[in-house]
């Protein structure tokens, strides 16, 4: 005879949990018909998937239960991927926590646009150290999900079997869902808020990876380097690169990869002079560059 007891116990305590997240999920619609999720973050705040908000002249915030308010855009981070709304709207008081381990078993809730919930349980398949995206923003832990989620349900809470708040779902290429954990949103909302985007460094530079001849490679240990293909007038850069220069180092780091360079220049490089390694016809060179901030 099968034991239903024990089951019965699980499927209740995931329901409960589910029911205690909905509290803090809100959908996010424009042009009438799209929607995504959000998390009510905090009263009169929502944060969402940033990649996935179209720019629109209006959106609407689908509350618990049904009641539909107007949510302004307050700022966007394509490198982090949050993206930050007001609203009039009450949010409940968040546990925030961290990942367990590998293997736990967490909910991905969504909105289904009409003021309830869509739940969806797994496991967390990866769990690793900070990591940097694709366009240089620190994401604190990497977290990957072992889920299926609907297109609606990104930008979602992520909540753990106690009912903690681990951040937010979104997705990575090839529709794998991602954390984004509650200490990265925390560190960008307030500036969000406030100044609409995350400044980052920027040298001005358009970047092209090349291989190095083979003597200057075994003379530099380095297989290859990032050459300058245009520059920006008055860039940070302007007045120590030229095209044709390739980059090998940045503060003493070396770069393959203009993701390697957004990823060093963080917003705590805006203002500071930084050395660079360049060859320059067959010659290395250091230059020293004062990053500002990148354009809006």
């Amino acid at each position: 005879m099968t034991d239903t007891s024990a089951f019965a116990a699980l499927s209740h305590a995931i329901a409960a949990t589910a029911r205690t997240g909905a509290a803090s999920v809100a959908g996010l619609e424009w042009g009438g018909h799209h929607h995504i999720s959000g998390l009510l973050w905090r009263p009169g705040v929502l944060v969402t998937s940033e990649q996935s908000l179209p720019e629109s002249d209006g959106y609407t915030a689908i509350l618990p239960g049904g009641a539909r308010v107007a949510a302004t855009l307050a700022g966007r981070d394509p490198a982090t991927n949050v993206a930050v709304l007001k609203l009039e709207a009450d949010a409940p008081a968040h546990t925030e926590a961290e990942p367990g381990g590998v293997g736990e078993l967490v909910l991905a809730l969504g909105s289904d646009g009409a003021g309830a919930i869509t739940a969806r349980m797994g496991g967390i398949e990866v769990l690793g150290a900070a990591w940097e995206s694709q366009r240089g923003g620190k994401i604190d832990r990497l977290v990957r999900l072992g889920v299926r989620l609907g297109p609606a349900a990104e930008g979602g809470p992520v909540v753990n079997a106690e009912g903690g708040l681990l951040g937010m779902s979104t997705f990575a290429p090839g529709r794998s869902v991602l954390v984004i954990p509650t200490a990265t949103i925390g560190r960008v909302l307030e500036q969000l808020l406030h100044e609409g985007r995350i400044a980052r460094g920027w040298l001005g530079v358009g970047l092209h990876p090349v291989a190095l001849p083979k003597d200057i490679a075994e003379r530099e240990g380095a297989a290859g380097g990032l050459m300058v293909v245009n520059l920006a007038e008055g860039g940070p850069a302007s007045a120590s690169l030229l095209p044709g220069d390739i980059l090998l180092e940045l503060e003493g780091i070396a770069v393959t990869t203009p993701r390697n360079v957004s990823a060093a220049l963080g917003p705590d490089t805006i203002g500071r002079a930084l050395t660079l390694k360049v060859l320059r016809g067959g010659g290395v060179t250091t230059q020293n560059v004062t990053i500002t901030a990148r354009p809006a």
